[in-house]
C-alpha cells in the first residue's frame, strides 16, 4: 500500500503551489463527461520507482478564531493518516506564533517531519536563511521555491528515503470496497454480505468514519470487503472530519480490486453519485452499481424498468457497469451481488490475444471508416492490448491527431461487443507508427 504524506503550515506559505508541483506526474483516466470531476484535496505522486498519496490541508491561523477549529481538526486528521509530514514555512520571513504552534503540534506526533523553506529563489537566500529554521527543532530542513520549481528533487529524495519501491504484490484475495454517499446503506450491505453485525448501522448520515477490512468466505474462496465512510461533495461537508474520511475512502479504493457503488433507491440519483463513480474509474478499478433499499419500492416491475432507463441516461460514461437491485435490510436479491463482483474482477484483468484483437479491429475499420479531415483519413495499422487493471489497448496509426472522440468511442464499443469487459473501465491510446511516441499517460 502507498505511503501517505501531508502538507501542513500557516496560510500563504505556498502549500497549494507545492501540492500542484508534486502531483504533476499523476496519471489518471480522463473523462469527457461534464460534471465528473474530483476535489483536489489529495493527489498521487510518482517519483522514480516510488509513489505516495499526498494530502493538502488548510492554513492554520490562530487569529481566525472559531473557524480555525475546523481547519486544525482537518490538519490533525491528515497528520494522523500520514507517514511523513512536510511542514511548509515562508523562508523569507521570521517564525510566527502560528509556525511555533504547528511546531509544537508536530513534535507530539513522533513522525518524520520535513521543514520545507519555501519562497527561497536563489542559492544565496537559501544559505542565509536555512540555519535560522533549525531552531524549530526538526532534523530535516530543505530550502525550495515552488514558484521557480527549485529544490524539489531534494525534497522528494527525503520524503521517499524510507519508502519501498513500487512493486506488484501478488495477492489472489479479491478485495472490494463499498462506496457511496452517506446513509445509502453501505454498512447494512456489509453486514448482509457477512451475515453478521460487523459494522455500526445508524440512520444518522456519516456514522462510519473509518475504512474497515473484513475477510470472509464465499463458495469456498476468501474475499475481503472494505467498508468506507460516506462521501459528501465539497459543498456539503459540514463536519470537517468527513472531509478526511474521503481520504480514507480514496485509500480504500486504491487497495481494492472492485468498487461497489451504492445508491439509495428511495432517494434516487444525484450528481455527486457520478463524482463518486469517477473516483473508482480514475483508479482503474472494476465497478458494480447497487441500487439499495429495494424493499421500499412498491411496484418493483415498473420501477426496475424506470431505473434501468434512468441509470442509462445518468451514467452514460459507464454503461458497461452491471447494476444489481437488492435490499441489504431484507437480503432480497443479495445473492446476485457477489457473481457480478467476481465478474468485474476477472474482466478487469482479462487479456485478449493480439491476433484476435487485430481481426476485430480490422473488420470494424472496414465496416465503418474514420471520418476524414482536410482530405486526410485515419488509418490504423496495428492494435494490441498493452495493460490490465484496467485493460489498456494501443493502436498504431498514421496520425493520432485524426482520431475523433466519436470514432474512439466506436472502437471501444467494438471491443466490448466482441469481448466481455463488463464491469471494468478501459483505456484506449493511439500512437503514430514509426515515430517514438510519448509514454502512456
Amino acid at each position: 500500500m502507498k505511503k501517505t504524506v501531508c502538507l501542513i503550515g500557516r496560510p500563504n506559505v505556498g502549500k497549494s503551489t507545492i501540492f500542484n508541483r508534486l502531483i504533476r506526474e499523476k496519471k489518471a483516466i480522463i473523462l469527457d463527461t461534464p460534471g465528473v470531476t474530483r476535489d483536489r484535496i489529495y493527489g498521487d505522486v510518482v517519483y522514480g520507482d516510488k509513489a505516495f498519496l499526498l494530502i493538502d490541508t488548510g492554513g492554520i491561523d490562530l487569529g481566525i478564531g472559531d473557524f480555525n477549529k475546523d481547519i486544525k481538526l482537518q490538519a490533525e486528521i491528515a497528520v494522523k493518516e500520514s507517514d511523513v509530514i512536510v511542514f511548509v514555512v515562508d523562508g523569507r520571513e521570521d517564525l510566527t506564533s502560528n509556525d511555533l504552534y504547528i511546531r509544537d503540534m508536530l513534535m507530539k506526533t513522533n513522525k518524520k517531519v520535513i521543514v520545507a523553506l519555501n519562497k527561497l529563489d536563489n542559492v544565496k537566500m537559501q544559505e542565509e536563511r536555512i540555519y535560522y529554521y533549525y531552531e524549530l527543532g526538526f532534523e530535516y530542513v530543505i530550502p525550495i521555491s515552488a514558484s521557480h520549481n527549485l529544490g524539489f528533487d531534494d525534497l522528494l529524495d527525503e520524503i521517499t528515503r524510507d519508502f519501498n519501491s513500487v512493486e506488484e504484490v501478488i495477492d489472489n484475495t479479491l478485495k472490494f470496497c463499498i462506496i457511496g454517499r452517506p446513509n445509502v446503506g453501505k454498512s447494512s450491505l456489509v453486514n448482509a454480505i457477512l451475515n453478521e453485525e460487523r459494522a455500526i448501522v445508524s440512520d444518522v448520515a456519516g456514522t462510519t468514519r473509518d475504512s474497515t477490512d473484513t475477510k470472509f468466505r464465499y463458495n469456498n474462496n476468501d474475499y475481503i470487503v472494505i467498508d468506507t465512510a460516506g462521501m459528501r461533495k465539497k459543498g456539503r461537508i459540514y463536519e470537517s472530519v468527513e472531509k478526511y474520511s474521503l481520504i480514507r475512502s480514496l485509500k480504500a479504493i486504491e487497495r481494492s480490486d472492485v468498487c461497489v457503488l451504492v445508491i439509495d433507491a428511495a432517494a434516487g440519483i444525484i450528481e455527486h453519485d457520478k463524482h463518486i463513480a469517477s473516483y473508482a474509474i480514475e483508479a482503474g478499478k472494476g465497478l458494480v452499481l447497487v441500487v439499495n433499499k429495494w424493499d421500499l419500492i412498491e411496484d418493483k416491475d415498473k420501477a426496475i424498468k424506470e431505473w434501468k432507463l434512468l441509470l442509462q441516461n445518468e451514467f452514460q460514461f459507464m454503461t458497461w457497469a452491471k447494476v444489481v437491485f437488492l435490499s441489504a435490510l431484507t437480503k432480497k436479491r443479495l445473492h446476485t451481488l457477489m457473481p457480478e463482483i467476481i465478474s468485474a474482477y476477472e474482466n478487469n484483468r482479462k487479456e485478449i490475444k493480439t491476433s484476435l484483437l487485430n481481426n476485430v479491429i480490422n473488420d470494424a475499420t472496414k465496416l465503418h471508416e474514420a471520418p476524414g479531415y482536410k482530405g486526410k483519413k485515419l488509418k490504423i495499422y496495428f492494435s494490441s492490448q498493452t495493460g490490465i487493471c484496467p485493460p489498456k489497448f494501443t493502436f498504431r496509426c498514421n496520425n493520432k491527431g485524426l482520431v475523433h472522440f466519436s470514432y474512439e468511442r466506436y472502437l471501444e464499443n467494438t471491443i466490448r461487443n466482441n469481448f466481455d469487459f463488463t464491469g471494468t473501465p478501459m483505456i484506449l491510446q493511439f500512437k503514430n507508427r514509426g515515430n517514438k511516441d510519448e509514454d502512456d499517460e
